[in-house]
């Protein structure tokens, strides 16, 4: 890993990137591609050592109280995070000026935080957003070789619910020929059933592959998965979108689960809850 001096911390769409670069080894990781500036080697994390500085400089300037997220393109809880403490330094800051939080990882750190988040939680709105591909836990530690399993996650989610904090699950991506299948949509709509999640975000049955992306799953692939690179190269090609040939019939069993269990599901849905910070003005109201 290596630290640097950063000049700002909060994208336009209030954004906030502690690191940059994991060690998760996903294969399938999207934060590769070479479109997204990211360090080489993807594994030599790049810190921003004065990002708690700069956000309390930030949110000091705002005029209106919004969702801060975190995570949409490294891992806010990272094994460095245990002992760096910057997304814990975040949520604290975020909570002391009265904005909303929300956070995306595939970790069971994030539970180290979880009375961070029940404070927020308690005088605006906190998220987490946990990303689950695949219902069988070996096959998990094949394609996210470097994080807990889904069904730890899973019970992360439980103990979340179970303080009240809404989640939000990314049910993706389903890679051909490997969790594509009925049988691990169901196992893993199932435990989001369980868990009572607000809102499960599904972009399609498949990946997206880039330039980056695209050669370390491959190679990962010839690793873990013999013989399925060359069936990948012979079907899709350089293809960026990569669609599983069972979509319609797998998202269609997931639209009718999400309906049937009132769960938000389209990504315009899921993404309006995460951004909307509530107007808690009832709080302000006397009885006479």
């Amino acid at each position: 890993m290596h630290f640097v001096t950063a000049k700002s911390i909060l994208t336009g769409s209030n954004g906030l990137n502690i690191y940059r670069g994991c060690t998760h080894g996903c294969i399938y990781c999207d934060s590769r591609s070479d479109c997204y500036h990211n360090p080489k080697p993807f594994e030599d994390i790049e810190i921003k050592q004065n990002a708690v500085e700069l956000l309390e400089c930030a949110l000091k300037r705002k005029r209106t109280k919004c969702m801060i997220g975190t995570g949409a393109m490294s891992d806010p809880y990272m094994p460095v995070e245990k002992d760096l403490n910057l997304t814990r330094q975040c949520l604290q800051v975020i909570s002391k000026h009265g904005f909303g939080a929300t956070v995306l990882t595939k970790s069971d750190l994030v539970l180290r935080d979880l009375n961070l988040f029940k404070e927020i939680n308690n005088k605006s709105k906190a998220v987490l957003q946990m990303t689950l591909t695949t219902f069988d836990d070996t096959l998990c530690q094949k394609i996210e070789p470097n994080v807990c399993p889904t069904s730890r996650r899973v019970q992360v989610l439980k103990e979340f619910e179970k303080e009240g904090i809404p989640c939000i699950v990314w049910l993706c991506p389903f890679l051909p020929g490997i969790n594509n299948t009925i049988e691990n949509l169901a196992g893993l709509l199932d435990y989001c059933r369980q868990v009572n999640v607000k809102g499960i975000l599904n972009f399609g049955i498949g990946l997206t592959l880039r330039n980056g992306n695209r050669e370390y799953f491959y190679k990962q692939l010839d690793k873990s998965f013999p013989g399925k690179k060359q069936q990948f190269q012979k079907i899709f090609g350089n293809s960026y979108i990569v669609n599983s040939s069972n979509n319609n019939e797998l998202m269609e069993y997931f639209t009718n689960f999400c309906k049937a269990n009132k769960i938000l599901y389209t990504p315009q849905q899921c993404f309006s809850y995460l951004n909307h910070y509530p107007a808690r003005s009832s709080q302000l109201q006397f009885k006479f």
